[in-house]
């Protein structure tokens, strides 16, 4: 696989975002979930690689990105500045969105589409009246976190992204994962942030079926942050687009089961 290269793009409210560049014969830009950053990047862009590279956004407050002068980080915020990633890349290119990342995907598709050439939607949402809620007890799980410190916090919520039993299953993955986690911490108000953007995200949703370019949805069955239902509702509302269910697959599924939304992703490009 290629080197790494960090670049930088400044907003005009001041933040400094770091997009992880990987050279390579075709970029693609992904956008991570509710306060992951490029460090989630690492097995997709492993399974992608050498045809395809997986260059990674960390949003604003989150990995090496810092959080500007803005207190609030709306989606569509979060979207801009997605935009000004993908012109630095010299886009248009194909965008992966993950869960938060996907609002963000969609929010931009609707926005920028000369940016997009196409779309991959995994484990996300469209919102609105047609949204399936977050169940309360992984809610609950992530709202409650009186005197507990990063570590016990991470450990406590991370597996409820997965499938039930993959950490176990995968222990050497999972610990490398939750290490890479802990060592990029996001802080809380911007979790909290991007948290209440979320919220504010699927209260009112995206008229989805606008979107013109071709996407790839992937849903796991046992999503158990954003269930299934939502990413049938997506592939409902679009024209053009391709929908798989993966059977007991959780949240993060390009986590899980990289090699496989790998040969999904190669397929839509292709």
């Amino acid at each position: 696989m290629s080197a790494l290269t960090d670049e930088w793009v400044r907003t005009t409210d001041g933040a400094d975002l770091h997009l992880e560049i990987v050279e390579g014969r075709r970029p693609v830009l992904l956008l991570n979930g509710l306060g992951y950053a490029s460090w989630a990047a690492a097995p997709l862009r492993a399974a992608l690689a050498p045809d395809v590279s997986v260059c990674a956004l960390d949003n604003r407050g989150t990995g090496r990105s810092t959080r500007g002068n803005t207190p609030a980080t709306p989606i569509e915020m979060l979207a801009e500045d997605a935009a000004l990633a993908i012109e630095r890349l010299g886009g248009p290119v194909p965008v992966i969105g993950y869960s938060m990342g996907g609002y963000i995907a969609q929010t931009l598709a609707l926005s920028r589409p000369d940016l997009v050439e196409r779309l991959v939607l995994i484990g996300t949402s469209a919102g609105g009246s047609r949204a399936t809620p977050v169940p309360e007890t992984t809610r609950a799980a992530w709202l409650e976190t009186e005197d507990e410190t990063p570590a016990q916090y991470a450990r406590k919520t991370m597996p409820l992204s997965f499938r039930e039993g993959w950490p176990d299953a995968h222990p050497e993955a999972y610990e490398a994962l939750l290490a890479a986690r802990l060592d990029n911490p996001t802080d809380r108000r911007v979790w909290q942030a991007q948290y209440q953007a979320c919220e504010r995200f699927l209260a009112v949703g995206v008229p989805t079926e606008l979107i013109s370019v071709p996407v790839l949805i992937i849903h796991g069955t046992n999503d158990r942050v954003l269930p299934v239902e939502n990413g049938r509702a997506i592939a409902n509302a679009l024209p053009q687009r391709r929908y798989i269910e993966v059977p007991a697959g959780g949240h993060l599924l390009h986590l899980e089961d990289p090699d496989v939304i790998a040969r999904e992703i190669v397929h839509l490009l292709s």
